[in-house]
């Protein structure tokens, strides 16, 4: 139903059972075509009145082409859309809002030398009278995210937030709409587990006030904890819908990706398969930022590193790999120590680092894939400073049938979907045959079948002799794919486990100082 402004009006009949509402928006028969490529055939999709719908498939499945469509950002090429059961045409996101759709995108949308309150009210800000009243907006600001549970000032400059931080302003600039319908895709992927935590609880909030919410994740426990419904796309193409109560998360992940996952995690490493350390940090010591850390990474071992954002995580995986300036403290690398003045040294040194942020930091995305596979590992593929084409070829080939990368080498890198983007930045380092892989956040916004190719080839790789470092915010992975799991907080290690001795409880406890005292299982 549709108030006379032609918004929704979803605080209707919200007391009354979930399944007994009526859609307030519906799509039929929706097809999408860009060229050369079909992203949407005949989809069906809709949404009761206060659900949180979500939908979820593999990368390229269809579902941010199905969430710009609602959005106004894509027009589709065939089908319907109704809102409030009356048929509309989405020409500008302008409209959607219009009709009080609003959408949170995965990738940032921020001017970065713009403050947090100018972002968010950006074409929107209170005046009084021909002036912007700064106060007014500093005020708005800082109750939107008071709502969020983030402690963020609203006069910092966006360029100076943390990822995780940044993707919270992009959630309040999307609730400072008052939307009553609101889209997020991947809303948590660079979010921290508290981030996430107070994020759902919102997202229970705008629940019961009977806004409803379409929610993308990969993240199929976030999906099971928070969704009334849940649809499948694959392929471009309607799957089910079936209510989050009657489905199983195996069920769910067969329909995504069409054939049976029996393990999300490889076996781990046995014991005799665990060799002498090829990276060893004694005293690592970066102004404020890390304090007397010490660790090593051992042959055939994978090696996880938790904790809470901010808690230096990512700091030392730059430090390692050159990108930091060390204030105190040794770094050996198969015995022998190694002093990096810049990035170059380290990856001369057969240092690997897959970033956290791979579309800033890990790819030049304009460029082919073949180009960015190939950036890192000149020096191998040169010979009397002329680079070998048909030694680069074949290695790209190689890589591609090694990593199931289903494109052309010459496919522009940003046309890719995550989960391909995360196996070029791994081919470009598989190229430089490094000895030692730092994987920050590796299985970030990537679907459920990629992730098992990703932690597959991690294994092997350790399997192999290569020092393997993991990074990761999901409980989860780490503890499904650790051998020893490392814990930090405040820039210092403050726990480790054995990765079949550490559980959730336990790393919590430590991330966030609950208890000081020896954890069980550590070695």
């Amino acid at each position: 139903m549709t108030s006379s402004n032609g918004r929704l009006n979803p605080t209707q009949s919200s007391d009354e059972p979930l399944m007994q509402r009526q859609p307030i928006l519906e799509l039929r028969n929706i097809t999408k075509v860009f060229p050369g490529v079909k992203a949407l055939t005949d989809v069906n999709f809709d949404c009761l009145r206060g659900e949180v719908h979500a939908l979820v498939g593999e990368n390229g499945a269809g579902k941010s082409t199905l969430l710009k469509i609602l959005s106004g950002a894509y027009r589709p090429d065939g089908g319907h859309l109704a809102i409030g059961g009356r048929e509309v045409h989405l020409r500008h996101p302008h409209d959607a809002q219009k009709y009080g759709i609003s959408i949170i995108y995965q990738e940032f949308n921020l001017l970065a030398e713009r403050t947090v309150a100018q972002n968010i009210f950006l074409g929107r800000e209170p005046m009084r009278g021909w002036r912007v009243d700064a106060r007014a907006m500093i005020d708005e600001t800082r109750a939107l995210l008071d709502d969020l549970g983030v402690d963020i000032d609203p006069r910092t400059q966006v360029n100076s937030l943390r990822m995780a931080q940044q993707q919270v302003v992009e959630i309040a600039k999307a609730l400072s709409l008052n939307a009553d319908v609101v889209l997020m895709d991947e809303p948590t992927a660079a979010l921290s587990l508290y981030e996430v935590d107070n994020l759902l609880q919102l997202v229970q909030r705008l629940r019961e006030r009977g806004i409803t919410i379409v929610y993308i994740s990969h993240r199929l426990e976030e999906v099971f904890r928070i969704a009334d419904r849940v649809t499948v796309l694959k392929d471009g193409h309607w799957i089910a819908t079936r209510p989050t109560a009657e489905v199983t998360q195996t069920e769910l992940v067969g329909m995504m990706v069409g054939r049976e996952i029996s393990s999300y995690y490889p076996p781990r490493a046995k014991p005799a398969d665990i060799g002498a350390p090829i990276l060893e940090v004694r005293g690592l010591n970066v102004n404020n930022w890390l304090r007397d850390v010490s660790f090593q990474v051992k042959r055939g071992e994978i090696l996880g590193i938790s904790g809470l954002e901010g808690s230096g995580r990512t700091f030392l995986a730059r430090t390692l790999f050159g990108a930091e300036k060390i204030t105190h403290g040794e770094i050996y690398l198969n015995g022998q120590r190694q002093r990096f003045k810049n990035p170059y040294d380290a990856i001369q040194a057969g240092i690997g680092f897959i970033t956290e942020d791979r579309k800033r930091e890990g790819l030049a995305l304009i460029m082919s894939i073949r180009k960015n596979m190939m950036l890192p590992s000149l020096d191998i593929r040169q010979a009397l400073g002329f680079i070998q084409f048909r030694k680069e070829s074949t290695l790209v080939e190689d890589l591609s049938k090694s990593l199931e990368l289903h494109a052309t080498e010459d496919t522009e890198v940003q046309n890719l979907s995550g989960g391909n983007q995360q196996k070029v930045v791994l081919a470009k380092w598989l190229a430089t045959r490094a000895k030692l892989l730092i994987f920050d956040e590796p299985t970030r916004g990537i679907d459920v079948g990629a992730k098992a190719s990703i932690h597959q080839l991690m294994r092997q790789m350790a399997a192999e002799g290569v020092g393997v470092i993991m990074i990761s915010s999901e409980l989860p992975e780490v503890l499904g794919m650790s051998d020893r799991l490392l814990v930090m907080r405040q820039g210092e290690i403050v726990g480790e486990f054995r990765g079949e001795d550490a559980t959730e409880t336990s790393i919590m406890k430590m991330a966030t100082g609950v208890s000081q005292s020896e954890p069980q299982g550590a070695v």
